[in-house]
């Protein structure tokens, strides 16, 4: 990633050059043609926000998000496919040459009554006055859809140089406008590796409880787009340094404090965030880095004072049951929250060379093949976290037989075996319950020796185990 300072000019003079240099944003034909509609008509067109910061730290550009002193309605005149997305607000989504632009009237906003939403809104005609409104000075850029040319009215190129994040005005009011501008300010310190001013990190302090208000939805997308990104544990610091993290996930800062010893050299909070920072070198998977993050919160409440160290027997089994509450309160889908309390369960697993090939089955089996590289990474990020370095020789092993187990096509499910369910009731096994628990023991035979994968073997085995169980 290169930004401003990372570039090829160092000194300050050359990255004033390189500014300036870069002070031109790159428009396409097609975004083109589209401002010249809207010239055509007597408007102007610009692109806003974090497109053309993007552009200046020259990074990838996520999407485009455009401004014009046109009204909602006249927009809506100028084009033939016009969807009213946010209409109230100014906003609709023109088609255009087989693109969607998402255009918003210029606007100023009137009182914020949840920390969230304006209760109304006033268009204007100036471009100034609408980014004014904005939430950081490196947000708060526009770019002429007609030339190009980069407007900067509020020192975001200045602050773009210094590595900083600063919101706009006061930074209060900015964030008793938007209570999630306070997510938002970690989350764009993580992406960028800036730092946050420190008017604006005093203003996230107090103003932390604007998050009360705000959807679990935004919550988790703004924190997982934060794991997302190259430097999660500064945002994630900026988040426990100021309250918040306390506020959104106080079953995580409930480690604080809590001594692991042994080869531990962190609390139980540090060594989270060590293993999240660790995490993104080994997976890009924001579930897999959220797990990596509270892979160990069920310690605090498993602690136990030993001779010379603290133990937290069952830990795995509670930051499961915690995991499982934190990913339902954020809203998470059934798929995410399964993953990530699976990895929880599932990371204390010690594996040895000793194992024989059904320990190894059994293992798949109980992880779920799907889940293993996950697993293995959430393993290496909590490795370099406690040592520093990772040593991967048993891992290797691990996975060299479970790829000849796999190779072999060994039955590692129900679903793998030789006979059904159906099978077993044409025995006269009763359905339900029986029928169920009979396939369970053949999958542990199964386990044991894969060569009893027959329908004749595993009905033979099936019709004296049910004989055993009626007469027992």
């Amino acid at each position: 990633m290169t930004t401003l300072r990372d570039g090829p000019c160092v000194d300050a003079n050359s990255r004033a050059r390189y500014c300036q240099a870069m002070a031109r944003f790159p428009l396409t034909k097609t975004i083109k043609r589209f401002g010249a509609r809207f010239k055509d008509a007597g408007y102007s067109l610009y692109v806003v926000g974090g497109a053309v910061r993007d552009h200046l730290l020259r990074l990838p550009i996520e999407d485009y998000d455009f401004a014009t002193d046109a009204k909602p309605e006249e927009v809506m005149r100028l084009f033939r496919r016009v969807i009213p997305t946010g209409i109230e607000h100014g906003t609709v989504s023109v088609h255009f040459e087989g693109e969607f632009f998402e255009v918003t009237t210029f606007r100023t906003d009137g009182k914020y009554l949840d920390s969230r939403h304006p209760s109304s809104v006033n268009f204007v005609t100036d471009l100034i006055e609408d980014l004014r409104r904005r939430d950081f000075t490196i947000n708060a850029f526009a770019a002429d859809c007609i030339d190009g040319t980069v407007i900067d009215h509020n020192g975001g190129i200045a602050d773009l140089k210094g590595r900083i994040i600063r919101a706009i005005g006061d930074a209060n009011t900015r964030f008793d406008e938007d209570g999630l501008r306070i997510l938002r300010a970690a989350r764009i310190a993580a992406k960028l590796d800036f730092t946050i001013e420190e008017n604006t990190f005093k203003a996230m302090q107090q103003k932390r409880e604007n998050l009360i208000p705000v959807s679990a939805e935004r919550i988790r997308e703004e924190l997982f787009k934060l794991l997302d990104s190259n430097h999660p544990r500064k945002g994630l610091e900026y988040l426990y340094k100021s309250g918040v993290l306390a506020l959104i996930l106080p079953e995580l800062v409930e480690g604080e404090g809590v001594e692991q010893g042994g080869m531990h050299h962190e609390d139980v909070l540090t060594h989270a965030l060590s293993t999240c920072e660790a995490s993104i070198h080994f997976t890009k998977k924001v579930e897999v880095r959220f797990a990596a993050l509270l892979h160990d919160v069920g310690k605090s409440r498993t602690a136990r004072p030993g001779d010379g160290r603290t133990t937290f027997i069952g830990h795995e089994k509670e930051g499961q049951r915690i995991a499982h509450s934190i990913m339902r309160r954020l809203k998470a889908s059934n798929e995410q929250t399964t993953l990530v309390e699976e990895l929880v369960a599932h990371h204390m697993f010690h594996y040895e060379s000793s194992w024989t090939d059904s320990a190894v089955r059994r293992f798949v089996r109980r992880v779920g093949v799907n889940r293993l590289d996950d697993l293995f990474a959430l393993r290496l990020a909590d490795q370099a976290a406690i040592h520093g370095r990772i040593d991967t020789t048993l891992l290797d092993e691990l996975k060299a037989r479970i790829a000849a187990i796999l190779n072999e096509g060994d039955a590692l499910s129900i679903a793998d075996l030789a006979v059904n369910g159906n099978d077993l009731m044409a025995l006269g096994i009763p359905k339900g319950k029986m029928v169920g628990q009979t396939l369970s023991y053949l999958m542990e035979t199964v386990l044991d020796d894969p060569a009893q994968n027959t329908a004749q073997q595993l009905l033979a085995i099936a019709r004296n185990y049910f004989s055993l169980i009626k007469t027992s």
